[in-house]
């Protein structure tokens, strides 16, 4: 290889380090200016129109913000995703929910999972009656946050309803799912449930609400012996507030 060749190549390994050079600044250069976008964007305060919800109509960004300690003002990177998750979930009585800081497209992405309402339910909040419905666990949906507004497409109505007679009112609701008949679940401000049948009428349950388990297998028996011996009388209320001793009123025309 003469000098002129060696020059050549020589020549030739300078220019390509120089542009591998070249092109590591400029990458370097380029993530730079990104990470700075990038922590401005996250320090960027939301607005209402950064906030996307999805799998719910019914649901506005305003009852976004109304229901959760969520703030327009706040700046992304300090949202607290997981405690508003909560927050919504409860005081909107959603099945889950999803929300998810974004930087492109700027704002919070919300993912909502509904509950599926079954019943239409009322409860007392002081001396107001609100109107909404509920799901086969027991919870209470408010009538704004649903597709549904009339009652009437239910079979099943829920008054009385409380937090605290969730667990008793999904016992019923689900020991019926498979068998039907089931109207009406009643439970009275000093804590009586009754239910009503479709073939048994009104059954009345009582305070002791432990007792449900066997109330309602005492309820399916004695719809089956009715079935059984073909009984053509009219019930008109079915007492099982004391389980040993079930008493029925049979209407007498």
């Amino acid at each position: 290889m003469d000098g002129s060749t060696n020059a050549k190549v020589s020549l030739r390994f300078v220019i390509e380090k120089k542009i591998i050079t070249h092109k590591k600044y400029s990458l370097i250069i380029i993530i730079f200016f990104l990470t700075k976008l990038l922590i401005l964007r996250s320090f960027q305060d939301i607005s209402i129109n950064d906030i996307k919800i999805f799998g719910n109509k019914n649901i506005t960004k305003q009852d976004i913000l109304d229901n959760s300690s969520l703030k327009v003002s706040s700046r992304l990177i300090l949202i607290k995703t997981k405690l508003i998750e909560k927050e919504l979930k409860k005081n909107l009585s959603l099945r889950n929910i999803s929300i998810n800081r974004q930087l492109f497209p700027f704002g919070i992405k919300i993912l909502i999972q509904s509950r599926e309402p079954i019943a239409y339910a009322e409860k007392k909040y002081g001396n107001k009656i609100i109107k909404g419905f509920i799901d086969r666990e027991g919870i209470f949906i408010p009538k704004q946050f649903t597709k549904f507004d009339e009652k009437l497409i239910f079979t099943i109505k829920v008054f009385g309803w409380d937090k605290k007679y969730v667990g008793i009112i999904s016992k019923i609701l689900k020991a019926y799912e498979n068998k039907k008949g089931l109207e009406t679940i009643e439970i009275n401000q000093k804590g009586f449930l009754s239910v009503e049948d479709k073939k048994l009428k009104k059954i009345l349950l009582g305070f002791n609400h432990s007792n449900i388990d066997a109330q309602l297998n005492q309820i399916f028996d004695i719809k089956n012996q009715i079935d059984k011996k073909e009984i053509l009388k009219k019930i008109e209320i079915l007492d099982l507030t004391d389980i040993n001793s079930p008493k029925i009123k049979v209407f007498k025309p």
